[in-house]
């Protein structure tokens, strides 16, 4: 978007420089509306999970931010000559159903031709203009937490290539279809003032964007990090079942992070694999942490995994992440 020319209007106080999961538009003194739009190609062959993991996804950014999701509406391509209209129905069906559970009113959505099939949603959320959560508001203190397991990106290229069945599979398509719904109820509660969700650049990737937005430095335990399963490293090991994407996210994220010698290749490419819906990452101060971790329990969270901690500025030059 650089060089682009935008009306500048005070009332955006959350829109695209800082990276953040959505945009934030000013109503009221206390209200704002959260947006997101996010949609994919297929990653899973049944089209009525497809239609869940992609609604999972688009909503995820609402509650990122803090947001609850109020209206959602379908963004579809189909290649219509080829998918018949009950395989539609199934993946809007899918849609549908993740949106009526995140209490959020399915408005309509647009349809186009296309080559292959693409869905998500544009999702408006509301939020308090001084309790929404973004990129820019970690402090030195923060207690860093993961409600998500990684793995999401090296276990679908798996399912592509005919490497991983069975309750693998299913743990995958639950992971990427459980609402993220603690990120709204943080932000209520005014528990934490920073968190993304882990999604395409990776966690590396988006712990950089958080750095830099927030202007401080993290370090990562890279051995509380939570995975789908021991078999994901196995994947990656003796496979070499990496996406394209996640061994770009760890190519562009090696100039900011610094990695002890006794961090393997293969937690580096977990690291930095691309995640599909993944988990929120959440910089939450010392004080609120026990009642945070109550929240993320009482919720279903996955996982409730302390990872790191947010640290001081580092000088120019110097890795903002350190990972151990």
């Amino acid at each position: 978007m650089r060089g682009l020319t935008q009306y500048d209007d005070p009332n955006l106080i959350v829109g695209s420089s800082t990276s953040d999961d959505g945009a934030v538009y000013r109503i009221s003194d206390d209200l704002a509306l959260v947006q997101t739009v996010d949609f994919f190609t297929p990653i899973v062959d049944d089209p009525y999970l497809y239609g869940q993991i992609a609604a999972t996804n688009s909503l995820s950014d609402i509650y990122a931010m803090g947001g609850r999701p109020v209206t959602a509406m379908n963004v579809v391509g189909v290649p219509a000559d080829v998918l018949s209209l009950e395989v539609i129905h199934e993946i809007l069906r899918g849609g549908a159903d993740k949106v009526k559970e995140a209490r959020c009113s399915l408005a309509g959505g647009h349809t186009v031709k296309n080559p292959e099939p693409l869905y998500g949603l544009s999702v408006t959320g509301l939020v308090h203009p001084d309790r929404m959560i973004t990129n820019a508001g970690a402090r030195p203190g923060d207690i860093l937490v993961l409600t998500k397991p990684l793995g999401t990106g090296i276990l679908t290229t798996g399912i592509k290539r005919g490497l991983v069945e069975g309750d693998l599979v299913d743990r995958g398509i639950r992971l990427m279809s459980t609402l993220n719904t603690p990120g709204q109820l943080l932000a209520e509660k005014g528990l934490s003032q920073c968190a993304t969700d882990v999604t395409g650049f990776g966690l590396l990737g988006h712990l950089v964007s958080l750095c830099r937005s927030s202007r401080v430095s993290v370090e990562l335990d890279s051995e509380t990090v939570p995975i789908i399963d021991p078999e994901i490293i196995r994947l990656i090991e003796r496979e070499d079942c990496v996406p394209g994407g996640s061994r770009q996210n760890l190519l562009t994220a090696e100039a900011d992070v610094a990695f002890f010698p006794n961090v393997s290749t293969a937690t580096k490419l977990l690291l930095a694999d691309a995640q599909t819906s993944g988990g929120l990452l959440c910089a939450i101060p010392e004080t609120h942490l026990d009642e945070a971790l109550g929240i993320f329990e009482t919720e279903g969270t996955l996982t409730r995994a302390v990872v790191g901690r947010v640290g001081e500025p580092k000088p120019e030059g110097e890795a903002l992440v350190t990972v151990r």
